[in-house]
């Protein structure tokens, strides 16, 4: 189906708008009333820039507040959309938007609205425009789809049809399902946007909540197959009001509302995809460094031995049982340098750059995101180098698809010449999760990327309390849980602190792990005294296992599942590790632990 976004729906000038839009491979637009009368172009012009780029108008939004009024107010109406059909012909759009009405002047009068839409009907068909009715969620007297489409088909006007909106009837909570009663050529207008379900004011909630599919709670695919089952065939549009992309560059929102609108086809069974191929584990971390002595040291110490050394690059593999890190002394050159969390470069020190997902077809998950509009990127290789394609996350980090010692398949680690006589501990460490932190107006994106490209569950949104304002963070993973990733954005964008990476290792015995790392020199994160007079309070424990806790500043948390016990290194440059124990199948990341490590982490900077 053909695929439309709402020039609200992305920031900057009508022109840059129009410009994003077709570049993301929109086929139209939805244009607001406050883009044109902001931009210098005139209508003409308008519409000779959308031919140029290959886009329709395919709906305009200039009216509210028209029907069930008084005769004099309706008067006054009807000469103003006279003046606005004239404009959409010089536009060449032929679809209208009328939302119900929310003035104090409206009365609850279905035949009195119905009779005047029919004669705005009336005025929009000497035009050749349509009018499309549209339920607001918030409208004084008609709020629900339902109620719009029984107005409509009491017109009975040919030019007269509803425009339905996925928030507005989700967001009440609306059975979708009678949509599939209405004729398919009286909706004239679909518009979709998904959100998360928060209590709030349903109109702050519209006007600044909204997210593209796939990013919140509503369930947009099911309301979509009722749509269609209903015989509606035009197009797909997004309507989004959502105060971060109104402030993100428009090109990559515009890309983002594209993938989402690509997924949801695929999930209603509009459109074909390559099938994505979900990893199955973590093959590496890679960190960029100006200075290798400060990581490398804290990887000595947390008991990596360095094995083996690029042949051609500067990077180094460490490791220690199935953890793999890499440490990259190169200059940082790719997109990661440019995107990262808080706009910073390599240079600001040692940050986790890139990351090696184990893939079973790392070719199939190559073709998945490149047809869901994330390019393979560019590689320099040389002669001899493994095959390995890379694609770029929002945030700009590297995530390599890979394989590691699998027949028939191209292995990474052929690039790496082994360091004689150095052999890794085989003491069954692993990567357990990568906290990757989010630039603010990437979160959204990354979610809907992490889960569409790489086919990764995602877990509910989870707000933390830091010192200075509240983090948000959202996990996916496998459902093995062979690769977990945290996806967080900071409550301070100018704080380093917040922007920190972090490396989970998951290992057997974590007061093992910790008193090796100590003895071996290295420096855990001190948690301050009233955090274990707290945990004693809410558990039982030994004085003995208290005691270690504190010595060590382990951190406790158990749910349905199991028990997590996990400790913190201190920062080196925007990098951390974390050692974690999972017992008995505990499934999350210790959040209810995370206001006392954020603090910890600012206070010891």
């Amino acid at each position: 189906m053909r695929t439309s976004i709402a020039t609200v729906s992305l920031s900057g000038s009508l022109t840059e708008k129009l410009t994003a839009a077709a570049r993301a491979g929109f086929d139209g637009v939805e244009i607001f009333e406050n883009d044109l009368l902001a931009s210098p172009l005139t209508p003409e012009e308008v519409r000779a820039r959308c031919a140029d780029l290959g886009l329709t108008i395919d709906l305009y939004q200039p009216m509210r507040d028209i029907e069930a009024v008084p005769a004099d107010e309706f008067a006054r109406n009807l000469r103003h959309a006279r003046a606005k059909f004239a404009v959409m012909n010089r536009l060449g759009a032929d679809t209208v938007l009328v939302c119900s009405s929310v003035s104090p002047l409206a009365v609850d009068d279905d035949a009195l609205a119905a009779g005047q839409l029919a004669r705005l009907a009336d005025l929009a068909q000497d035009f050749g425009v349509r009018v499309a009715y549209e339920a607001l969620a918030w409208g004084r007297h008609v709020s629900t789809y339902d109620h719009a489409w029984r107005i409509v088909e009491t017109a009975g006007h040919p030019a007269l049809g509803t425009c339905l909106d996925s928030f507005h009837i989700l967001s009440r909570g609306s059975d979708p399902k009678p949509i599939g009663d209405i004729p398919g050529e009286k909706i004239f207008f679909l518009q979709l946007a998904d959100a998360p379900l928060p209590a709030m004011d349903v109109l702050q909630w519209s006007r600044h909540h909204r997210r593209f599919p796939g990013q919140g709670g509503f369930d947009v695919a099911g309301l979509l197959r009722h749509v269609l089952r209903a015989g509606y065939d035009g197009p797909l549009s997004l309507e989004v009001f959502n105060d971060v992309f109104r402030q993100a560059e428009a090109g990559p929102t515009a890309v983002d509302a594209r993938r989402s609108l690509l997924v949801l086809q695929e999930e209603v069974g509009l459109g074909a995809l390559p099938p994505p191929v979900v990893p199955t584990g973590v093959a590496f971390a890679e960190l960029v460094t100006p200075d290798a002595e400060p990581v490398t040291s804290l990887l000595g110490a947390l008991g990596f031995a360095r094995t083996a050394r690029h042949r051609g690059k500067p990077v180094e593999l460490w490791e220690r049982g199935e953890a793999r890190v890499l440490v990259n002394t190169g200059p940082a050159t790719l997109p990661h340098a440019r995107r990262g969390p808080g706009g910073g470069t390599a240079a600001d020190g040692t940050r986790l750059a890139a990351v090696g997902l184990e893939s079973p077809d790392p070719a199939g998950a190559a073709r998945r995101a490149e047809a869901l509009l994330t390019p393979v990127l560019p590689r320099r290789r040389a002669d001899g180098d493994a095959p390995l394609d890379a694609v770029s996350a929002p945030d700009g980090t590297e995530l390599f698809l890979c394989a590691t010692n699998r027949p028939q398949l191209p292995d990474w680690r052929a690039d790496f010449t082994d360091l004689p006589g150095i052999a890794a501990a085989q003491d069954g460490v692993r990567i357990d999760h990568l906290s990757l932190t989010q630039p603010w107006h990437h979160f959204d994106e990354a979610v809907l990327f992490h889960r569409a490209v790489l086919g990764l569950d995602a877990q509910e949104s989870v707000d933390v309390a830091d010192p200075y304002g509240l983090l948000r963070s959202r996990a996916v993973s496998t459902a093995d849980g062979a690769v977990r990733i945290p996806l967080t954005v900071g409550a301070a964008p100018g704080d380093d602190t917040a922007h920190a990476r972090h490396i989970a290792l998951g290992t057997p015995d974590v007061v093992a792990a910790a008193r090796r790392f100590t003895e071996a020199g290295g420096r855990l994160l001190p948690i301050p005294a009233n955090y274990y007079d707290d945990l004693a309070a809410r558990y039982e424990f030994t004085d003995a296992e208290l005691a270690t806790y504190r010595e060590l500043g382990i951190l406790y948390d158990r749910d349905a599942h199991g028990v997590f016990r996990h400790c913190y290194t201190r920062t080196v440059g925007r990098v951390f590790f974390e050692l974690v124990q999972r017992d008995g199948g505990y499934q999350g990341y210790g959040a209810a632990n995370a206001p006392v490590r954020l603090a910890a982490q600012h206070t010891a900077r």
